[in-house]
């Protein structure tokens, strides 16, 4: 048996969707990418959606429209996807690190008051493996000192915080890569309520361009094209669909893994909607195996995990050098512990079975 931890959920539909656009003769920016954003927008509840062409794009678009550049600090957390700390660095800003809770594995806001400076201009919140950051109390902070809010939910499309889904607090960033719970196969989106960031992002990710030819600040070719956008708008109709399977399979293994020794499953937490882009347990404490020796196990019996991630982004070998970065002690040591099962929405009955075996088996 092989199980990928991964598999994108793509059948004629798309395949179709893309034909057409090709036949069409609207490859780039077209119908497609407006339709897309505004199903996007009405889905995550904001009044506008921008498409781009990657998750990383959205970031970098999102937190330029917001006016962050040289001089300016951005707090965010070290242990994420590299992309969330690259964007903030492309600015010409200064990422500040605040560590995590082992609790959700997102940015613990005890830490806030100590990050803050005069030069602190936005919270960069990650929403990881689709699990909602404790946001009300980052939104104190950040109407407190009046800073930028802006949600990486890169992982989290359809993921809710009391009611209310990620991206629609603040500035929300997403990306369509093709392990995410929807995608477009390389792709992002803005959400926003702000007209006027609205505007600068639509130019930012174009050129600069108010119209066409006519540049009124520095931009990019970050467009989505109409053939990802296809893609997107197929996928979209299935994402409901997908992430309750996805629950159901998260909700699987936290009924039939507990109990086994060492192995820390995720906490649910009543208010927040997990959208489950990744299970993702701890191997810790009274483990018969670490973290890689159960990961190799698994994968000899034809289960594929992932660690995500092995490193910190600031021990990352491109960060060392460009400050003193300070110790994240959460953050370094879940880094060792983290392992994400399969729990994507392709998986049958007995793989789910045949990889809570196995995982009993290694930790007999």
């Amino acid at each position: 048996m092989k199980i990928n931890i991964s598999q994108p959920d793509i059948d004629e539909e798309e395949i179709k969707a893309v034909e057409e656009v090709l036949l069409s003769g609207m490859l780039t920016s077209g119908p497609r990418v407006a339709e897309l954003e505004k199903e996007f927008a009405s889905f995550i509840g904001t009044k506008f959606a921008i498409a781009t062409n990657s998750g990383t794009s959205a970031l970098m678009v999102a937190l330029q429209s917001l006016g962050i550049g040289p001089g300016d600090e951005v707090i965010t957390v070290p242990f994420s996807f590299i992309a969330t700390t690259n964007a903030i660095l492309y600015t010409g800003a200064e990422p500040v690190f605040v560590d995590i809770s082992e609790k959700d594995f997102n940015l613990d806001p005890e830490w806030l008051e100590n990050a803050l400076s005069p030069r602190t201009r936005a919270v960069l919140v990650v929403h990881l493996y689709g699990q909602p950051a404790d946001l009300d109390p980052i939104l104190d902070f950040t109407k407190k000192h009046g800073l930028f809010l802006i949600e990486d939910a890169c992982q989290a499309h359809g993921a809710t915080y009391k009611g209310k889904k990620v991206g629609s607090f603040g500035t929300g960033t997403f990306s369509f890569y093709p392990t995410k719970n929807m995608t477009t196969g390389e792709g992002g989106m803005i959400t926003t309520d702000d007209s006027e960031l609205y505007q600068r992002a639509v130019m930012i990710r174009n050129q600069g361009q108010s119209k066409r030819y006519y540049h009124e600040v520095l931009g990019y070719n970050f467009r989505m094209t109409d053939i990802a956008a296809a893609i997107g708008l197929a996928q979209f109709k299935k994402l409901n669909r997908n992430n309750q399977r996805r629950k159901l399979n998260a909700e699987f293994y936290l009924k039939n893994l507990q109990g086994i020794p060492g192995i820390i499953l995720p906490l649910i937490f009543p208010e927040r909607e997990h959208a489950w882009h990744q299970f993702t347990i701890r191997v810790a404490g009274q483990a018969r195996k670490s973290r890689d020796e159960l990961a190799d196990y698994l994968s000899q019996k034809g289960i594929s995990t992932g660690v995500y991630y092995p490193l910190p982004i600031h021990r990352q070998k491109s960060m060392i050098g460009l400050k003193d970065w300070g110790t994240y002690p959460v953050s370094e040591r879940l880094s060792q512990e983290v392992l994400s099962l399969p729990v994507h929405p392709k998986l049958s009955e007995e793989e789910l079975n045949y990889i809570v075996e196995r995982i009993r088996e290694a930790c007999q």
